[in-house]
């Protein structure tokens, strides 16, 4: 990715979503206004057993991501966490985007850097599944799926996906649609 890219993916990031880093976790607290989560199986199960199971967790998955993104094209950006500044080679098809120092420990052993690499292409159901798989089996964690003006966030994690929308309004409507998938816990953890 051109410096310019880099640069105009964290003016967006920043338009959109001021004071925080594109850390999917660190996202929930200050936007809960916009924020829901769907869990990706039955009564909060998890993670799937079997591939019954894995048909469903793709299913929620990739009916939430269409609600968000049909016929449109997404970044879908995927981290390396490392202990080391220095940027790690990125996957063959995604671009470096940028690095952040998510803890800053005094010891060299405890800093964590998040290297952000991301990929824009079209939305089509069923178009990032391997990596969904993976996701819903803890094999990859903290990737986000948004617009390309970043508006909407989709942070799929195992078990489920934290979803930030551009209203509470919007984020209501979403959440009344597919209540089935919403925890029962007050907190909506």
């Amino acid at each position: 990715m051109s410096e310019d890219g880099q640069t105009d993916l964290t003016d967006l990031w920043q338009q959109r979503w001021p004071s925080f880093p594109p850390v999917g976790y660190k996202l929930r607290d200050p936007y809960r206004d916009v924020w829901v989560r769907f869990h990706s199986l039955p009564e909060s199960k998890r993670y799937a057993e079997d591939e019954s199971e894995y048909t469903v967790v793709l299913d929620r998955y990739n009916t939430v991501l269409d609600e968000l993104f049909a016929g449109a094209d997404v970044y879908v950006i995927t981290p390396l966490w490392t202990t080391e500044a220095e940027v790690p080679s990125p996957h063959p098809v995604t671009e470096y985007w940028q690095s952040l120092l998510v803890e800053d420990d005094p010891d060299p052993e405890f800093r964590t850097y998040c290297h952000l690499f991301a990929v824009r292409r079209p939305w089509r159901r069923g178009c990032v599944d391997e990596l969904l798989r993976d996701i819903a089996d803890d094999k990859v964690a903290g990737v986000l799926i948004t617009d390309t003006r970043m508006q909407r966030i989709h942070h799929p994690y195992d078990g489920g996906a934290d979803v930030f929308l551009t209203t509470s309004e919007e984020r209501d409507r979403i959440r009344d649609r597919y209540a089935d998938w919403l925890s029962k816990h007050p907190s909506g953890l």
